[in-house]
């Protein structure tokens, strides 16, 4: 898939939702390849912080990504699910410290001032989920900081 353009998240479409930590992201689930439950992590460590290492998925190994880091918030202490993206270099796993769901987005509530992120939207048990924009948010640069 690299090379083709990342879907973006948009009001009215279902997005899986991913806790991190007490807040809520959302991403397209057209850029969702899975949900890994407990990944099996092997540490880099010359890796960037924002890198947790990375796991073999039926072969194919995956960098996983420290989410919390990516926003510049705290790290996650954790690694219970990893959100496999489509990026438009590869995939790559996101540390969710939840269990993800697939939630149809209500009305946007404003736009998000963090980098890598869009529109805030309620979504259906009211609680706010910012939209990710995978493709700046994982871009080499942020993650190569």
């Amino acid at each position: 898939m690299a090379g083709a353009s990342t879907p973006r998240v948009v009001l009215g479409q279902l997005a899986l939702l991913i806790p991190v930590g007490s807040d809520t992201y959302a991403v397209s689930l057209e850029t969702v390849r899975e949900v890994v439950v407990d990944p099996r992590v092997t540490k880099l460590p010359t890796s960037p912080a924002v890198v947790r290492g990375v796991f073999n998925l039926r072969g194919d190994i995956v960098p996983l990504l420290d989410t919390g880091l990516l926003l510049g918030l705290r790290p996650v202490m954790e690694e219970p699910y990893a959100v496999l993206v489509e990026t438009p270099h590869g995939t790559a796993g996101l540390v969710a410290t939840d269990m993800p769901l697939t939630v149809r987005l209500n009305e946007s509530v404003g736009h998000s001032d963090i980098e890598g992120t869009t529109e805030t939207y309620l979504v259906a048990d009211a609680r706010l989920a910012v939209a990710l924009d995978i493709p700046v948010l994982l871009s080499p640069g942020r993650i190569s900081q």
